[in-house]
C-alpha cells in the first residue's frame, strides 16, 4: 500500500508493506499492480486523478489522518528579521489559506465521493471495527515509541494527548450531539 509516514510504520506493524510514492506515481503503480492499495487526500483529489479506474473499493474511515493540513515554511532568521507587524501578517495568511483549503475540502469531497459512487461504480466501504480497534492500538504503540525517542518528542505526544481529551469531551456535546440529533429527526 502506497502510505507514508506514521500510517506506513503502523501498517507495516499490521503485517502490510508500506510504499513511498509520489503522487504523480499512483495511478500507474495501481493500474500496473506494483501496489494493491493507497491512501490520498481524500474524494476530491482522489477523483481527480482518476484512482477509480484502477480501484474500485474505497474504505473509510481514513484511521491513520483524520485531516488534511497545510504547511508553510521558513528560513527561521529571515522570518524572525521580519518586523513584528510583517510577521504577524504572514502568520495570519498562512492560517487564512489553511482555513480555506478545509472549507473548500468539505464542500468539494461530498459531491466528489457522490461521482465516484454514482457514476463509476466506486464500492464505499467501512473497516470493520475490530481492524480499526487493531490499527488504533498500533497507531499508540508507534506513538508512544516515538515518545520515548527525546524530550521534544514526549512534550509534542502529551501535548497532543490533553489536547484530544479536552476535544473529545467538547465535540461529544457539540459536534456529534449535534450530527445525532440531526439524524433523530430524518
Amino acid at each position: 500500500m502506497r502510505i507514508p509516514g506514521l500510517g506506513g510504520e503502523v501498517l507495516r506493524r499490521a503485517g502490510g508493506t508500506p510504499v513511498n510514492l509520489p503522487g504523480g506515481e499512483i495511478f500507474t503503480a495501481l493500474q500496473t499492480g506494483s501496489i494493491d492499495a493507497t491512501e490520498w487526500v481524500g474524494p476530491y483529489n482522489d477523483l481527480a486523478f482518476g484512482l477509480y479506474q484502477a480501484a474500485k473499493n474505497y474504505y473509510y474511515p481514513g484511521w491513520h489522518e483524520p485531516g488534511t493540513t497545510l504547511e508553510a515554511i521558513f528560513n527561521k532568521q529571515s522570518f524572525e528579521a521580519l518586523p513584528a507587524d510583517l510577521r504577524e501578517i504572514v502568520l495570519m495568511a498562512c492560517r487564512t489559506v489553511n482555513a480555506n483549503m478545509l472549507a473548500e475540502y468539505t464542500a468539494r469531497n461530498q459531491a466528489a465521493l457522490e461521482t465516484l459512487v454514482n457514476d463509476h461504480g466506486v464500492q464505499l466501504r467501512r473497516f470493520p471495527d475490530d481492524v480499526l480497534r487493531r490499527l488504533k492500538q498500533l497507531s499508540d504503540e508507534v506513538l508512544a515509541e516515538i515518545a520515548t525517542q527525546d524530550a521534544l518528542a514526549r512534550k509534542i505526544y502529551e501535548s497532543q494527548l490533553a489536547f484530544l481529551k479536552q476535544v473529545r469531551k467538547w465535540h461529544d456535546v457539540s459536534e456529534l450531539a449535534y450530527f445525532q440529533a440531526r439524524d433523530l429527526a430524518t
